[in-house]
């Protein structure tokens, strides 16, 4: 009873978890096509985009390519837990 009692936060808490990183994946996929697009644009002496891309660097896509990796190491490892209590 204890083991089902223990299962059910750690699959919430996955679940969360697996619900953030599909969120911070589409950020950090949006931020690089952003990137991309404003690279064009900027060998097209449109600076705005890139200069926009370089203001939100820090507070938007930095920690948010953090965010993901430890994201995907945490979901790993409570994987892993998981697997292990299982045996």
């Amino acid at each position: 009873m204890a083991e089902r009692e223990l299962q059910a936060p750690l699959q919430r808490l996955k679940g969360l978890l697996d619900l953030l990183l599909v969120i911070d994946v589409f950020v950090v996929i949006a931020g690089a096509g952003w990137f991309g697009l404003a690279v064009v644009l900027h060998s097209q002496h449109v600076e705005g985009p890139l200069q926009l891309f370089q203001l939100l660097w820090e507070p938007l896509f930095t920690p948010a390519i953090g965010l993901l990796m430890a994201a995907a190491l945490l979901s790993g490892a409570l994987g892993w837990w998981q697997r292990r209590a299982l045996r």
